[in-house]
């Protein structure tokens, strides 16, 4: 049924529910569907006039996903799945964000978009989700369907999440290492992030402890790598020249798995080092093809990019109430790599 000129409300749900089959379903980054707060003062949303206008003229809507840095290659998924709900559907779809991650940029881009009345729904997947929350509700509040994709904004204005429950991707990641090393197993675990003060990389790594909990091994870090190649495997290379006793190594990212990948395969520690990450970008899949790399969990990102689009125009064409979408996380290893995609 067509939306009417009159007020639109919707009851959001927005949270995803995080269970064990996770572990066994389906650079970016990520974090954990935890619902939000998007309730206004009035009780509900109300769609902008010149959006409804759009709808029953029948015109394509313009549905654009803003990404924290559309130059990493986990975008190169996202934008396949966002076109491909854009061909399906009929709809103007974009990617749009600042190369390098950076929020005030990514913010500023937003509220053009929100001011010159130039789109008509938005997924935003934040630099950082505390810059992030106001504009989500500026947009909410002008009559803008605003959802979050691949990392989330719980506490904002957001209708709904598309995207992995990191947190327990990230206890999933350690269970599963766990059952790699075999029971009794000690020593360290160093764990690599490339941005350890983002909100998406603690709910993840927050995760990995949980799942450690109860074993005799040490957990490092973790350590912040950033997203440059050269510079991210330097850091890994200084920060095992200082340690002893390592028997594991886990990436809670696309690039820090493939630069500590790298330094693994680099240092012939292949086979006497466990490593294990996030993604499966090119490199990290001829790096469990080399066995280098044990198993690494891919977050479906072309899967987010479609259903962000997807979620976004059925709530403006046929009035379907905006939930989150749990895209999942699947375990890849050298057994599977075969029937995987690689996201990149």
């Amino acid at each position: 049924m067509s939306l009417t000129r009159f007020t639109k409300r919707m009851l959001v749900t927005g949270a995803l529910v995080a269970s064990a089959a996770l572990a066994l379903s389906g650079c970016g980054a990520i974090t954990t569907g935890n619902g939000s707060d998007s309730s206004s003062a009035d009780g509900g949303f109300q769609l902008a006039d010149y959006i409804q206008q759009r709808v029953d003229n029948g015109d394509p809507l313009r549905i654009k996903l803003s990404y924290h840095d559309p130059s990493l290659a986990f975008a190169t998924p996202i934008s396949k799945g966002m076109e491909r709900a854009g061909e399906e559907l009929g709809a103007d779809v974009q990617l749009i964000g600042p190369t390098g991650g950076d929020a005030a940029k990514q913010v500023s881009e937003l509220q053009t978009l929100i001011q010159q009345q130039s789109v008509d729904a938005l997924a935003v997947s934040s630099a950082s989700s505390d810059a992030l929350k106001p504009v989500i509700a500026q947009a909410y509040d002008a009559g803008i369907p605003i959802i979050s994709f691949n990392t989330d904004n719980p506490g904002s204005k957001q209708m709904g999440f598309v995207g992995q429950d990191l947190k327990a991707s990230g206890q999933s990641e350690s269970e599963q290492l766990r059952e790699v090393l075999g029971d009794g197993a000690t020593g360290k675990v160093v764990v690599f992030s490339l941005d350890t003060g983002a909100g998406w990389s603690n709910d993840r790594f927050s995760g990995f402890e949980a799942g450690m909990e109860g074993s005799a091994l040490e957990v490092v870090g973790p350590v912040n790598v950033g997203n440059e190649p050269n510079a991210a495997y330097n850091t890994v290379e200084s920060t095992m020249s200082g340690q002893s006793g390592v028997v594991a190594i886990a990436g809670l990212d696309c690039c820090s798995t493939t630069a500590a990948a790298k330094w693994v395969e680099q240092s012939g520690n292949t086979g006497k080092i466990t490593m294990v990450g996030f993604d499966l970008l090119p490199q990290t899949a001829d790096f469990v093809k080399n066995g280098v790399v044990s198993f690494t969990i891919s977050q479906n990102p072309e899967e987010q990019g479609y259903q962000a689009v997807k979620v976004l125009y059925d709530f403006l064409k046929d009035g379907t109430p905006i939930e989150g979408v749990d895209t999942g996380a699947q375990f890849i290893t050298l057994e599977n790599i075969g029937e995987a995609t690689v996201e990149g």
